[in-house]
């Protein structure tokens, strides 16, 4: 098996691979786009399906993950869709398990890769799609620690040298009530923001119970979102999606955080060692404070949606709609179109156009925003964003590989050591 630096290695050595743009081999065959998954749960499979639906011009033609059964059960999934399935082209031969699977994913001719492993994976695979010459979807998150959001800017930079295109699973970027939200933010439309709250409250999510002939790293993946090293924890994996909406409304990233948090339902070991619920606070440029709550607890109240507070009005917003009250009071009334599919919408329209779109550091940022705040509720710290950019804390495991893998103690403020 691979270890932890033979890994890292072979996934920045794909330079040998084609280093050619994307949009000149479209151009070149005249043809789809030819896309391939690099992990193959519902979230690839997902964003996969997407994909097809967002542009006659796409076709999935190679699928990748470490397990076969994932790997088997998207084929199967992505050729029963009804009105995109002729446009699945999958054969054996494009079809990679194991945990080489990426690269040779990467070896073929696809055009566009989507990412959509645990996000601990996404540095790695991010860069070697782009030492490859590949357009990128990527999900969110990018990275779990600050070494992995440095390569993820690293290889953005890249990314914009090669002129690819990258765009990420931050839909809200794409998501026409947003966008018509933040217009009239721009415009200044609740004066001069002086606060703002975000909120992801809602119940748990789902748990596979550990089997007995489940090695320790089987069983980490296929729980990945209770293991800090796989998901970043729930702030970073899933309340991203709030941060990001701070980050873009406010035009800027915290200078630090300062947070609490904690593991007070689900405290089986069958959780892993994450924490249930956070709340963060952020200080941004110009003395902005953004109050951040986010919480998985069944029973609770459940509220997912970001709020803008201005001198002169308030700014709501949500996937469901936005509203101004004060100021020049709005509620938005248009037709809101799939964001899951408008994000791959735009990323091929960017291609076959020959535009140059890269999402990558910005995601980076957003991403850097919430492990930021978990740095500091699992240390009980003020966190810096110099100091979570610069953090050492490398959360790889030793080795890639179907063993023994043991569970890091669950977090304690003030004992937890800032690294």
């Amino acid at each position: 098996m691979l270890s932890r630096r033979e890994f890292v290695v072979a996934a920045a050595g794909g330079v040998a691979l084609s280093a050619l743009p994307s949009y000149a081999m479209f151009e070149r065959r005249r043809g789809r786009l030819r896309v391939g998954v690099i992990g193959c749960g519902g979230r690839g499979t997902g964003a996969a399906t997407d994909a097809l639906n967002a542009s006659p011009d796409t076709e999935v033609v190679a699928l990748a993950d470490v397990m076969a059964e994932r790997v088997a059960s998207a084929r199967e999934n992505l050729s029963k869709q009804e009105g995109i399935s002729s446009r699945v082209n999958l054969s054996d031969a494009t079809c990679f398990a194991g945990w080489d699977a990426y690269q040779r994913l990467l070896a073929t001719d696809v055009d566009i890769v989507i990412l959509a492993t645990p996000p601990h994976f996404r540095p790695m695979h991010f860069q070697a799609a782009v030492n490859a010459g590949k357009h990128v979807f990527m999900e969110k998150p990018v990275a779990v620690d600050g070494p992995g959001v440095r390569k993820v800017i690293e290889a953005a930079a890249l990314a914009d040298q090669k002129k690819l295109c990258v765009v990420a699973g931050t839909q809200r970027r794409h998501q026409t009530v947003y966008l018509e939200a933040m217009q009239r933010l721009r415009a200044g439309e609740i004066g001069r923001v002086t606060g703002a709250r975000c909120y992801w409250l809602q119940g748990g999510l789902w748990m596979n119970p550990r089997q007995a002939e489940w090695s320790d790293m089987e069983w980490q993946l296929r729980n990945w979102l209770y293991f800090t090293w796989l998901s970043g924890d729930h702030i970073v994996e899933q309340h991203v999606h709030n941060l990001d909406v701070m980050n873009w409304g406010l035009g800027a990233t915290p200078l630090k955080a300062n947070g609490m948090g904690g593991r007070q339902v689900r405290t089986d070991p069958a959780y892993g060692h994450v924490f249930d619920h956070f709340s963060i606070e952020y200080e941004y440029p110009g003395g902005v404070i953004v109050e951040s709550k986010c919480r998985q607890i069944d029973g609770c109240h459940s509220r997912v949606d970001e709020v803008f507070c201005g001198t002169e009005g308030t700014l709501t917003v949500s996937p469901n709609g936005a509203r101004v009250e004060g100021g020049k009071a709005w509620k938005f009334t248009g037709d809101n179109p799939n964001p899951y599919v408008l994000e791959h919408t735009d990323l091929v329209r960017a291609i076959q156009s020959g535009e140059h779109v890269n999402e990558g550091k910005r995601i980076a940022e957003s991403t850097l925003t919430a492990i930021m705040g978990r740095m500091s509720a699992y240390t009980g710290k003020t966190v810096t964003w110099e100091q979570a950019l610069n953090s050492q804390e490398d959360l790889s495991p030793p080795a890639y590989e179907w063993g023994s893998l043991p569970v890091p103690a669950v977090a304690v403020p003030g004992k937890t050591k800032l690294t």
